[in-house]
């Protein structure tokens, strides 16, 4: 496979890299496969419109615009060797569900040809629910007071309402054309193709297989059925075929437990080695910049990225440092996530730098602004060399190189991405270490060596998993919505120390003092009669059984056999 192909309608007035296959005949490699290309006139597996794009608007020197052409071409290239994003086919035949009423139904068969699809048709009034994908819907009606499912490939759904818009499948003519929703319809029939959007690390989930819901952010943003929780068992369903790709869930995600196959946390941080010397000007696929005319002034990078709903705090940081410059983000939509990220990073970047991070234009005039304003940041650059971390881990490692030994306040975080700080009254914390199980991020952990129970502040998502788990009162509440920007936040941080307390017969550690304490405070009234018993409350699980059984050889007609207790 030849690897990149330079569509040379404008004929440049300047040479290109070796590597790229500069043409004007679309006719003599039509048949031929490329990996990345600047237009969608050739078989490529990406195009790349941000190289024509970054051509006709650069100020670059024509030798830095040479480089950066070809840097364009390796960058598009690493995003495609690194996605993760496979490729699934679906059987579709040909049972068509109409839903709209006898006007529509005339005009609608009108386009079609006899016999073309098996054909259903309901009103809307006698729908009651869809279920299923894309080449399996099953669809509920009310005939006659009596539940009918219709088994179905295809929905086409003039005035289609919100139920129909979550489902793969279902179209509305009336948000294009009827001859555009037949040929997509045709064409799904012909050959449907889905791609595995999502990747999901069940491990790190704050959701699965807990006792309480603490996190569900996936499922309230996600526009389809794609995810859907099973409440009874604590677990998240995934539909990849009716995954739309946006990306949305990702950056609400606040373990990392998704990612975003096409661009994932590996993708981002090999592309964002690219940027290096370069300030990086980030634009959505969906933005049209093929007449978009702007000055990119030196050192602009343009890339596209799928998805843009995915962008959250760890790969924008890392975007940022890689580059050491700020980053203008050039789209008309933020997603939920997106939002809070970029405001968590400006938030930082202003306490540290007292410039903004990320400069959001969502129009061209303030494109121009931002390209005007935007500009390397002294000290910002920093590489890390580890592709392998977790998306808490990446943002902490690289916020405390922001950090450093100073104290800069703090930053508000919420209302979708969140961090906190757990905070232990220890004078009633007994070292249980329920909490511990709870957090499967390692945010709260125990050090045996010297009896304490620990923080790492900047890995918690503050899903409240641990103040649920917490059986004292008045032990263990969180702090929400709040990043400390000082040394602290970033280490291990003592919660509560006790002393291990030794069995009075034996002398063998085997619980916290204050767990013993707690336990004989409260049983000890109860055993007042019986010292025996009141002693074991202070002895390991081994000399528990021998203490009672030693008793009882000695004077056995002060138990009752049946029972087992004094009398």
């Amino acid at each position: 496979m030849q690897e990149y192909i330079y569509y040379n309608k404008q004929n440049l007035d300047f040479p290109l890299s070796e590597k790229i296959l500069v043409t004007n005949n679309m006719i003599e490699y039509k048949d031929s496969d490329f990996i990345v290309s600047n237009t969608n006139l050739f078989n490529a597996e990406l195009v790349a419109d941000e190289i024509d794009f970054y051509i006709r608007n650069s100020q670059d020197t024509i030798a830095d615009k040479i480089k950066n052409i070809e840097k364009l071409y390796d960058l598009n290239e690493s995003r495609f060797d690194n996605a993760q994003d496979m490729t699934f086919s679906q059987d579709v035949e040909k049972k068509v569900l109409l839903i709209c009423d006898e006007s529509w139904k005339k005009e609608f068969i009108k386009k079609i040809v006899s016999n073309e699809f098996d054909l259903f048709h309901i009103n809307e009034n006698i729908l009651k629910s869809i279920t299923g994908s894309i080449g399996n819907l099953n669809v509920v009606v009310d005939d006659e007071d009596k539940d009918i499912t219709l088994n179905v490939d295809q929905i086409i759904w003039f005035d289609m309402k919100d139920e129909g818009k979550k489902q793969s499948g279902c179209f509305d003519p009336l948000e294009t054309s009827i001859d555009d929703v037949l040929a997509e319809v045709r064409a799904n029939i012909a050959n449907y193709e889905y791609r595995k959007f999502l990747s999901y690390d069940k491990t790190i989930c704050q959701y699965h297989e807990r006792r309480d819901e603490t996190c569900a952010k996936c499922v309230e943003v996600c526009p389809t059925t794609t995810i859907v929780k099973d409440d009874e068992n604590k677990h998240l369903h995934f539909s990849q075929i009716d995954c739309h790709g946006c990306g949305g869930c990702i950056s609400v995600c606040p373990s990392g437990a998704l990612d975003y196959t096409p661009s994932n946390r590996e993708s981002i941080y090999a592309m964002s080695k690219f940027f290096n010397g370069h300030i990086p000007l980030i634009i959505p696929q969906k933005m049209n910049i093929s007449s978009l005319e702007v000055a990119l002034k030196e050192n602009v990078l343009p890339f596209k990225i799928e998805g843009e709903k995915f962008l959250h705090e760890s790969t924008l940081l890392t975007i940022l440092q890689e580059s050491g410059s700020q980053v203008v983000f050039y789209t008309d939509f933020l997603s939920k996530g997106t939002t809070d990220s970029i405001s968590i990073l400006n938030q930082i970047y202003q306490a540290k730098y007292q410039k903004d991070a990320i400069l959001v234009a969502m129009n061209k005039e303030q494109l121009v602004d931002a390209l005007e304003k935007v500009d390397f940041i002294d000290g910002s650059k920093y590489q890390l060399n580890d592709m392998s971390l977790r998306k808490r881990e990446n943002f902490a490692i690289r916020l405390s190189k922001i950090v450093g030994e100073y104290n800069f306040g703090e930053v508000q975080t919420g209302p979708n991405v969140h961090y906190a700080k757990v905070e232990v009254n220890e004078s009633n914390c007994t070292l249980c270490l329920s909490c511990v199980g709870a957090c499967n991020v390692n945010a709260i952990f125990a050090d045996a060596k010297d009896n304490t129970l620990r923080l790492n502040p900047s890995l918690c998502t503050s899903c409240g998993y641990c103040e649920a788990s917490c059986p004292e009162s008045d032990c263990l509440t969180i702090k929400r919505d709040v990043i400390e920007l000082q040394p602290m936040w970033f280490k291990e941080n003592i919660l509560a120390q006790d002393k291990l307390f030794a069995c009075i017969e034996c002398g063998k550690e085997f619980a916290t003092t204050k767990a013993v304490e707690k336990i004989a405070k409260i049983m000890s009234p109860i055993f007042a009669n019986d010292p025996i018993k009141e002693k074991t409350l202070y002895c390991c699980e081994t000399c528990k059984p021998k203490i009672m059984m030693k008793s009882y050889m000695a004077n056995p007609t002060n138990y009752n056999n049946k029972q087992g207790i004094a009398i």
